[in-house]
């Protein structure tokens, strides 16, 4: 996946259950599509509750906010319902999206190797077109750093 390649189309149910697809935003918004590692843990709720804080910022840029963990949809309800997020969590257990976008990942902490997710961010146009990709984000200034990227494009 390249900057001003099409961005690879997927559906995955939100917190809610509902079915949302990459491609229900062609023609209508941009999406900021965020991949986090889990729900409930300080960096991934730092990240969250930042992109709640400045979800109006975005609305205004025509943007659509949409996270996405490998955490079950009842776990992803209770984060949303905890931080009062106004955007949807989706649900990609089997991290088969996360695959598509490149950041399920062999990860190292304490010594030990795992598989997760990659702290990662991807702006898509309404074409659905890759505009800019952010990987192994550090939460701090990142929202900021992503409007900002929007804002001047």
């Amino acid at each position: 996946m390249k900057i001003g390649e099409k961005a690879p189309d997927f559906t995955l149910q939100t917190q809610d259950g509902e079915s949302v697809s990459l491609s229900d935003f062609l023609g209508k918004k941009q999406v900021v599509l965020y991949f986090y590692p889990k729900d409930m843990t300080p960096g991934c709720t730092t990240q969250a509750c930042d992109f709640r804080d400045h979800h109006e910022s975005f609305a205004d840029l025509d943007a659509v906010i949409l996270g996405v963990s490998p955490d079950p949809q009842d776990k992803h309800k209770k984060f949303v319902d905890k931080h009062d997020l106004p955007f949807s969590l989706l649900v990609d257990e089997d991290h088969k999206v996360a695959e598509q976008y490149g950041v399920w990942t062999l990860k190292k902490n304490f010594g030990k190797e795992y598989m997760g997710i990659e702290r990662s961010t991807f702006a898509i146009d309404k074409d659905g077109t890759l505009l800019k990709e952010w990987r192994k984000v550090r939460v701090k200034g990142h929202v900021e750093e992503t409007l900002e990227f929007l804002r001047n494009r």
